[in-house]
């Protein structure tokens, strides 16, 4: 019997659609919270706040890659925050800013793989983009929210080179 998008196995129970993420992170605080999570309770509040906040200064909703792109930048925050407390000397609290990066992570999708994107560089300068900045302008809007850029980067860099 095929199953329809509102009911599932027949049963005449409702399947809601995909969660968004601005979701899946308000039922992952209210998890947290229910838990008594108090350091994961916190940045996914901080989290959701951000959001909150990307909306209001744009006066709408978010897409998914805008909500992805808040992501993004409260790891990269982390990311330069940790490298900061290596240096000084202080790794208890760089090892909770990695950890928050991968809290952060898990609710975003799973990155391309870096062979994904060796294909389109190659493709990209086999049509006749030579220097970084034109290759980069081509592959970054293929993989925008879904990589880092500094690993587009690296593997742009390495197939220039290698030409």
């Amino acid at each position: 019997m095929p199953q329809s998008a509102k009911t599932a196995a027949g049963h005449g129970r409702h399947v809601p659609p995909e969660r968004s993420l601005a979701d899946t992170l308000q039922a992952a605080l209210a998890t947290s919270r229910k838990a008594q999570e108090k350091d994961r309770t916190l940045l996914l509040g901080t989290l959701l706040a951000e959001v909150k906040n990307r909306r209001i200064e744009l006066r709408r909703d978010l897409t998914e890659d805008e909500v992805i792109d808040v992501f993004r930048k409260a790891i990269k925050i982390r990311d330069d925050a940790a490298g900061q407390y290596e240096q000084g000397r202080r790794p208890e609290l760089a090892e909770k800013e990695r950890a928050e990066i991968k809290i952060i992570e898990s609710f975003l999708p799973p990155p391309p793989d870096p062979e994904e994107i060796r294909a389109v560089v190659r493709q990209i300068v086999a049509a006749g983009a030579t220097d970084l900045g034109r290759v980069m302008g081509q592959v970054m809007p293929r993989f925008k929210g879904r990589v880092d850029g500094r690993v587009i980067n690296r593997i742009v860099r390495e197939e220039l080179e290698a030409r």
